[in-house]
């Protein structure tokens, strides 16, 4: 566990920051945590290989009410959501690479912009997708009967989709909330520079797997039909 003297404030925190006593220097601190970190995205994909095996089976099983229910997705947005993803990407990639160049004004500028892609990501999903499909009496665990069932089987396809689709915007949430842990620590203490930004980057894999997963599930989602 890494420590930074927060009372001190001659220094960054950065260059403050003391590695922990059972590793022999900082680099090895920082590939423990490297691999570590991997290890837990290794978990989070069997999470979502789950969710995509289903959807196998289900599609295979019942491909008409699949395409049915993909109808009534608007693949504008999905198509925004996906780009404002790859755009929040690009500049979490970027705020690593500020901390490594010490540039605190650009790390700062692009944290605050992922956090804003995180966000209108989730607004967009919850306001034009989720709200507007609830008011018709789409919702996870109801049979519904309204002029947009067009299959006896379509409620699978809406389980899938409300199972996929939540898990992954309930990431996007969390991948939020360590990105503005990042951010209130190198506002308050510059916790991040060339020697020392092993939270940050972590964080930024987080993200970047919660890009990958929408990259599959737009296309298996909003391009069926």
């Amino acid at each position: 566990m890494t420590t930074i003297d927060t009372h001190s404030k001659r220094q960054p925190g950065w260059k403050r920051y003391a590695f922990a006593n059972h590793f022999r220097n900082a680099e090895d601190e920082f590939d423990a945590c490297k691999l570590g970190f991997w290890l837990f995205l290794a978990t989070e994909i069997l999470l979502f290989a789950g969710l995509f095996c289903a959807y196998a089976m289900y599609r295979v099983k019942f491909p008409e009410a699949f395409a049915a229910g993909s109808h009534h997705l608007d693949i504008r947005w999905g198509g925004l959501n996906t780009l404002v993803l790859l755009v929040s990407s690009f500049t979490v990639a970027m705020s690593i690479r500020c901390a490594q160049l010490d540039n605190q004004k650009w790390l700062r500028i692009n944290l605050v912009i992922t956090i804003l892609c995180a966000f209108m990501f989730f607004f967009i999903k919850l306001t034009f997708e989720y709200i507007p499909k609830w008011s018709h009496g789409i919702r996870p665990g109801v049979l519904y009967s309204n002029p947009f069932a067009g299959h006896p089987q379509e409620p699978v396809w809406w389980s899938v989709y409300y199972g996929a689709t939540g898990i992954h915007a309930l990431h996007v949430l969390i991948g939020a909330s360590l990105l503005l842990w990042c951010l209130y620590r190198s506002l308050r203490y510059k916790a991040y520079g060339p020697t020392h930004y092993t939270m940050l980057e972590n964080s930024g894999l987080y993200w970047h797997l919660v890009d990958v997963i929408w990259i599959f599930l737009f296309p298996l989602l909003y391009l069926i039909h």
